[in-house]
């Protein structure tokens, strides 16, 4: 291509091209009958000059390149204005150059800088969450209170199998004792704490079961249980319906205030049945719980604590009315201890559960046992 292409007198020649040799960079006038492009090639480069009027080797984006040819000088009168070709554009270091277009056309789209995006707050928050939170639980869920909560079982044992030999009013403190640990217990097996209104409830409907026998009499027991029972019952049916929670959690609610309120009563038959019956289903007891602690295999945990839970009976009904058939006293009572204690020992039981549930529910369980079979041995 020549220059004639763009023949003298075009508009564009009477004006500084696009960064050519125009009056605006003080490099002389242009008369109007030079060549387009102060005499460059059509698109093309002269003397370093590239495409679309890159002036003095500085490209587009005002970088100043040398080819060979004296340096200019731009409209400020500073040599080098802008970063050297080694420099990345703008001094901003790390960001590639605008791409070169040598040719005619249109300009390429530029690549952008590359920017690593900056980590979320949140994918650290999830994670310090995650980690915060409890751990995994692995394993069985079945953790059984161990040798402590068994000790405390046994003394609890010990002070009702005493007692029931003094008088039913001295009894009754020991009793009173049991209902509170169970009442406690079985909230807290149920994962509702603090739950001090239904502990609260539960504890008072077992105490009214106490002074409505000791002043009604042993013959009115059933009478006295199943009435206060039944009472109480409505009384925390009563409640729950005022609660203003969601229909599940007042299910759950419910549920656990009944059953903890019928346990904390079923206590009561401590003191209704025969005082012997209670020393040796006591005792029974203490002895399942203390063997059922030992670190043996299961199935092998299970026969000695019964066995234990049956010498027990026989060694106290001795020491009784009840003779030899305190063995069958025992062996039942010490199958009711071990159910207590498979229950205090459901899902992860915690440590306050085994103190508490872990303690009372043998005991607590073992009454049906000691009052049905102590009046039929008696």
């Amino acid at each position: 291509m020549t220059d004639q292409q763009y023949p003298p007198g075009q508009p564009y020649g009477s004006r500084p091209g696009p960064y050519g040799h125009g009056q605006g960079y003080g490099h002389g006038p242009s008369g109007p009958t030079g060549p387009a492009y102060g005499g460059y090639d059509a698109y093309g480069g002269h003397g370093g000059q590239e495409a679309y009027g890159e002036y003095g080797g500085q490209d587009r984006y005002g970088r100043y390149q040398q080819h060979g040819q004296n340096q200019q000088y731009d409209q400020y009168g500073r040599h080098d204005q802008y970063a050297a070709p080694d420099q990345a554009p703008y001094g901003a270091p790390g960001v590639p150059a605008p791409p070169h277009h040598p040719g005619p056309g249109p300009l390429p789209p530029e690549q952008g800088a590359t920017h690593t995006a900056a980590p979320t707050a949140t994918a650290p928050a999830a994670t310090a969450g995650s980690a915060a939170g409890a751990p995994r639980r692995t394993g069985s869920p079945i953790i059984a209170p161990g040798l402590t909560p068994a000790a405390l079982t046994a003394l609890l044992a010990v002070l009702l199998a005493a007692t029931a030999q003094v008088s039913r009013p001295v009894s009754a403190v020991a009793v009173v004792l049991l209902q509170a640990v169970t009442a406690a217990g079985w909230f807290r097996l149920n994962g509702m704490w603090p739950a001090r209104q239904g502990i609260a409830l539960a504890f008072l409907a077992g105490v009214t079961a106490d002074i409505a026998l000791l002043a009604l009499g042993t013959e009115h027991a059933s009478a006295v249980v199943i009435g206060t029972l039944g009472a109480w019952v409505l009384f925390v049916l009563v409640l729950q319906l005022r609660n203003h929670s969601s229909p599940d959690e007042r299910l759950y609610a419910l549920t656990a205030g009944v059953t903890s309120t019928a346990l904390t009563v079923l206590a009561t038959g401590h003191l209704a049945a025969e005082p012997d019956a209670v020393t040796v289903g006591a005792l029974a007891v203490a002895a399942a719980a203390l063997a059922r602690a030992l670190p043996l295999p299961q199935a092998v945990s299970v026969v000695v604590s019964l066995s234990a839970a049956a010498g027990a009976g026989v060694a106290a009904g001795q020491f009784t009315t009840l003779g030899g058939s305190g063995a069958v006293l025992g062996l039942a009572a010490g199958v009711c201890a071990l159910i207590g204690l498979r229950v205090a020992s459901y899902d992860f039981p915690s440590r306050f559960v085994h103190m508490t549930a872990g303690v009372a529910l043998p005991l607590t369980a073992a009454v049906p046992a000691v009052y049905l079979l102590g009046r039929a041995l008696a």
